[in-house]
């Protein structure tokens, strides 16, 4: 049973108050590691120039767009199947900070298209359905605000997040499906697609960007554990809790 213990909002609440620093600590140092890398040490690129390096900010943005929505469904589809409160609270947490991530990505995007593609925005395969997901965490985000229940709105909620998974494969498998601008992948199983350098410095900017979610989802997860635990007795007892009631 000690394998489940922090399956409960109690027990997980004091626990993501330790780990926050933590990956807080993780994403400041990487972010500032990959930001020097991608911006002061990688090369320029022969074709086009500087203006690559948006690369450091719009693909791991877009990465993490999917990864999170994947790991939202995830967490929803466990709250259907096994009514566990916090995976339904955990997947409320990671929605907002998806929906930031797939906004950079397409904000970053537009910009990268604008001096390579000579326009901010073309109705291409991979950026049609990346704001197609974006639509869907904004969905989501409705849905919850609509219907009062939590129980309720968790339900619809994992229902419209695990329908709308199919999208992911779309977005990642694009490029090869369908003839688009947009450029094949930054990263190749087996192939050296890109200086070394230039790969560090993205791999950096991944892990800086996923730390940096982590840190963002458990502080909302916190907040999200107060407010519909809030009639319970533990919360009661907590010390910031009792200091705001003071």
């Amino acid at each position: 049973m000690s394998g489940f213990k922090y399956a409960s909002p109690a027990q997980f609440y004091p626990l993501a108050g330790k780990l926050i620093p933590v990956f807080l600590a993780l994403a400041t140092i990487l972010l500032v590691i990959g930001l020097t890398i991608g911006l002061y040490i990688a090369p320029i690129d022969v074709t086009q120039k500087d203006s690559y390096r948006i690369i450091f900010i719009h693909v791991p943005a877009a990465w993490m767009s999917m990864f999170l929505y994947v790991m939202m469904a995830v967490w929803y589809a466990v709250a259907l199947g096994a009514n566990t409160r916090l995976s339904a609270m955990m997947g409320q947490a990671i929605v907002p900070t998806g929906a930031l991530m797939t906004v950079l990505a397409l904000w970053t995007g537009s910009f990268w298209g604008k001096p390579t593609w000579g326009t901010y925005w073309e109705w291409d395969a991979r950026m049609t359905s990346e704001l197609v997901l974006l639509f869907l965490y904004l969905g989501v985000i409705a849905l919850r605000n609509a219907i009062d229940d939590p129980r309720r709105a968790d339900k619809a909620c994992g229902v419209l997040a695990i329908v709308g998974v199919v999208n992911v494969p779309i977005i990642y498998f694009s490029v090869q499906w369908w003839n688009t601008l947009h450029q094949g992948a930054t990263i190749s199983v087996g192939q050296k697609s890109i200086d070394s350098m230039m790969l560090t410095g993205l791999l950096v900017m991944v892990f800086a960007f996923w730390f940096y979610a982590i840190v963002i989802t458990l502080m909302r997860l916190r907040a999200v554990i107060l407010e519909r635990e809030a009639g319970a007795n533990w919360v009661s007892r907590l010390p910031e809790v009792k200091e705001e009631w003071r």
